[in-house]
């Protein structure tokens, strides 16, 4: 299956949080576009919350409030980055010569690989 027969996630939900998801030969429409605008913002953002989180943790005396608002945030960025790496995971291209079971698991490596 070629990329461009697959759909592409879009970086936003639908109605009651339901993933959206895009069905174009076309990779520069403009929906396209939008999608790649949004996901540029959402890791943007995401590097800025960072930021943001390992002050407020180098911070002793971050009030519970804080700490609380500040673990809302990072869920809601995980979730967002998590679905651009999907996305985007989804769109490589595998190479010629190489197997692929149209699992989710990824490659397997023996235990010895991780020391």
């Amino acid at each position: 299956m070629t990329a461009h027969e697959e759909l592409r996630l879009l970086p936003w939900s639908g109605p009651e949080g339901k993933p959206c998801f895009l069905s174009t030969d076309e990779p520069g429409g403009h929906l396209s576009r939008l999608a790649d605008s949004t996901e540029v913002v959402q890791l943007g953002m995401g590097a800025e919350l960072l930021e943001r989180a390992l002050d407020t943790l180098a911070d002793e005396e971050a009030a519970p409030e804080e700490l609380r608002l500040l673990t809302i945030d990072l869920a809601r960025t995980l979730r967002d980055v998590l679905r651009v790496a999907v996305s985007r995971g989804r769109r490589l291209q595998i190479p010629d010569g190489v197997a692929h079971d149209g699992g989710e698991d990824g490659p397997r490596l023996p235990a010895a690989a991780f020391g």
